[in-house]
């Protein structure tokens, strides 16, 4: 872990997405913070300690989702399925898919493994999956506003965690979707998942992938950018919204806690996520193949 000392710093954006909105003073104290996403290993550490079994390994009950076909209650989460000719960005449906038997130990289907992927981050984990292993190791999950002090590396205003160009000189400096998502990859080995953790420079506070690889849970309720009041006053540990203002309307009331990083999926042509202002909200009870975790502690120095 780092040690971060906390202070002062501008949260938020008003150049991409308005969830971002508005530009708001923040403080946070000091706190640690690990230095990469939680890995494979060493959540598989975690699940030998503990048996712990993801939500994802676990069937749904029919009762807690009315109008689901018992049918299709089975264990699984959701994998990108990339695409094969370009497609219209506005439907998610044409390049995700429920996979029967995807978890974290499978992260494409129960063909696949883990294997030659321990230093990769965890994927397919919901909300109380990273609070289970947060609490079994003596940690905690990060506030939207310390993870997103922690991306900006001591940068002042910076959009991305390096700065304000997202390939400074053409540099790759975080794991995103290069080329025209979700069809078309120009990495040069055509990979279009996660990397493993350090493969990119770390930012200003020796953090690695905070930005892009894999988006990252926050302990934050989301709230809508509306519902965030601007004002001059400085904001310290600010908290998230409540758990009846993240639910998204006309949908099943399960609340929505803050994503916050991006991922390997985050494009130029899609989802320009790969920033430390960038916030997404994700309902508790889902999993995919691109979300993981990291955490913090707030014990003294």
């Amino acid at each position: 872990m780092q040690h971060l000392p906390g202070g002062s710093y501008t949260m938020g954006s008003e150049r991409f997405y308005e969830e971002e909105r508005p530009l708001r003073p923040v403080r946070v104290d000091p706190f640690w913070i690990d230095e990469t996403p939680v890995t494979n290993a060493a959540f598989a550490a975690f699940v030998a300690a503990t048996g712990h079994r993801t939500l994802a390994e676990i069937a749904p009950d029919p009762k807690d989702y009315p109008g689901l076909d018992p049918a299709l209650a089975v264990a699984g989460s959701l994998v990108f399925q990339p695409t094969e000719a370009p497609v219209q960005l506005h439907d998610h449906a044409q390049w995700w898919a429920f996979v029967e038997g995807a978890d974290w130990r499978h992260p494409t289907g129960p063909d696949s493994s883990i294997q030659g992927l321990e230093d990769h981050p965890v994927v397919h984990i919901a909300f109380a999956d990273a609070e289970a292993y947060a609490k079994w190791a003596g940690k905690a999950l990060p506030t939207e506003a310390e993870w997103e002090f922690a991306a900006r590396g001591g940068l002042v205003d910076a959009e991305y965690a390096w700065g304000d160009e997202l390939s400074p000189g053409g540099a790759i400096l975080a794991n995103f979707w290069q080329g025209m998502f979700p069809f078309a990859t120009l990495k040069p080995d055509g990979k279009f998942r996660t990397s493993a953790v350090r493969s990119f420079p770390p930012n200003g506070y020796g953090l690695s992938d905070m930005i892009g690889n894999v988006w990252e849970w926050t302990r934050d309720w989301y709230a809508a950018a509306q519902t965030v009041k601007r004002s001059c006053c400085q904001a310290v540990n600010p908290r998230g919204a409540t758990i009846g203002e993240s639910y998204e309307a006309d949908a099943v009331r399960i609340g929505r806690k803050v994503l916050k990083g991006g991922s390997h999926l985050c494009a130029v042509n899609y989802c320009q996520r790969y920033r430390p202002a960038a916030r997404h909200p994700q309902m508790i009870d889902s999993a995919t193949s691109h979300i993981g975790f990291r955490c913090v502690s707030r014990r003294a120095a």
